[in-house]
């Protein structure tokens, strides 16, 4: 297996995940270029957001997948984040193959994440959107007419406030005198970390939550919020699709997820030893490249 890692095209945190990536590969003799094809099997690459340093890797995934060759994302992980990385094949969120087939409940008591009960009361609904100059967002509409389409399909079967909070990064205004109990609340940056803000505090009092894939449906299932998803979402599994069901949302059992997302995300020091890559190189020379 050749492989072909882009670490010029990461963001400033993606860093010390390609070099404990990297350092791994030395240690165990796999060939791999730096930068650039080379006709390799797999690409490895830092997320789907085309933007900024990680733009470049827009043209990567197009040849990689356009010739059936697989890319592997590397990205931010959503139950630690910061701490922990996610991993997967041609993809993110649910789209992507994790090679987590195969789990068991070890890993998780490792993340030391408070499982809340679930919650039966809140005052309104959150209506959370997301980056969409990422892959996550292809074929949607922009987040205003997302954000829009989703009150009207809301508003058929509750009469609950809800509140609109854009992505900080896809910011957009609402008018909140076109709907009917509605509130617009832009995220409040928190400048002591990265790309995080004041949803935990905004959280605190919602009902249910609504989003189409990013990590903040894992956040709220974990605080015992109810989320409304795409089958997209990781949370999927554990949440709603049918806003006939907002009144009373379906508040499944947490754990044989909680054990399966374990195994999504892992530590620099886990990807240094190896963990994760020895799982996704089964799956690609199993599943994805040409005998």
């Amino acid at each position: 297996m050749r492989i072909a890692v882009f670490e010029n095209n990461g963001s400033i945190n993606s860093r010390p995940v390609f070099k404990a990536l990297l350092d791994n590969f030395r240690d165990e003799g796999e060939k791999f270029h730096l930068n650039e094809d080379r006709n390799c099997d797999v690409a490895i690459i830092w997320s789907v957001l085309w933007k900024g340093r990680m733009a470049a890797n827009k043209q990567i995934w197009d040849s990689f997948r356009s010739t059936n060759r697989p890319v592997v994302v590397l990205e931010v992980g959503g139950l630690k984040r910061e701490h922990t990385w996610k991993m997967a094949i041609n993809g993110i969120n649910r789209d992507a193959d994790f090679a987590n087939q195969q789990y068991d409940d070890k890993r998780w008591p490792l993340f030391d994440i408070e499982m809340k009960p679930w919650r039966s009361q809140g005052k309104y609904i959150l209506l959370c959107c997301q980056n969409t100059e990422s892959l996550q967002w292809q074929g949607l509409p922009s987040a205003a007419q997302w954000a829009e389409q989703k009150i009207r399909e809301i508003r058929k079967h509750t009469k609950r406030q809800i509140i609109v909070r854009p992505h900080p990064r896809s910011y957009f205004e609402l008018s909140e005198e076109k709907f009917e109990n509605v509130k617009f609340r832009a995220p409040v940056p928190n400048p002591d970390t990265y790309d995080d803000t004041d949803f935990k505090e905004v959280l605190n009092d919602a009902w249910a939550v609504v989003n189409h894939s990013s990590n903040i449906g894992m956040e709220s299932v974990i605080n015992g919020v109810p989320v409304f998803v795409s089958p997209s979402s990781l949370s999927y599994e554990v949440g709603n699709e049918e806003f006939r069901d907002i009144e009373k949302p379906a508040m499944p059992a947490r754990q044989n997820w909680a054990n399966r997302m374990a195994y999504t995300e892992w530590s620099t020091q886990e990807i240094r030893n190896g963990q994760p890559w020895s799982r996704i190189r089964q799956r690609l020379e199993q599943n994805y490249l040409k005998r």
